[in-house]
């Protein structure tokens, strides 16, 4: 199950948070703080999956933006980390090309988003 959802710029500054279960706001920020501290202390030839706490961090890196989502200890890694590559095409997609300044402008119209996925969702061919 997915705990949250972020995105970050390389100088740690986080530009998205979605929680999918309650945090106190002053929790979130050490956790946001100590999540992002980790994730961008590793190199690109580490693993994109790390341990942390109770859960497991799942991250990409595009660019200048990383995307980072905690799941619990019995999420599929490879799942989500496939979920963050969809994510982002879709982003890609709907914005053409995503930058820092797009994820603001996603993040303020978020309530339209669905609709527009919904209309351009993947066909899976089997």
């Amino acid at each position: 199950m997915i705990k949250f959802f972020l995105m970050v710029n390389k100088q740690g500054q986080t530009r998205l948070s979605k929680y999918y279960e309650h945090v106190e706001i002053n929790k979130r920020t050490l956790l946001e703080t100590e999540v992002i501290k980790s994730c961008l202390s590793r190199s690109n030839e580490q693993c994109s999956f790390i341990e942390y706490k109770d859960f497991k961090l799942i991250y990409r890196q595009y660019a200048a933006l990383f995307i980072v989502v905690g799941v619990n200890d019995t999420e599929n890694e490879m799942a989500i980390y496939e979920f963050i590559h969809n994510f982002v095409e879709v982003l890609d997609e709907y914005f053409s090309r995503v930058s820092e300044l797009d994820v603001s402008f996603f993040h303020c119209y978020e309530p339209s988003f669905p609709q527009y996925l919904a209309k351009h969702r993947p066909v899976r061919i089997r």
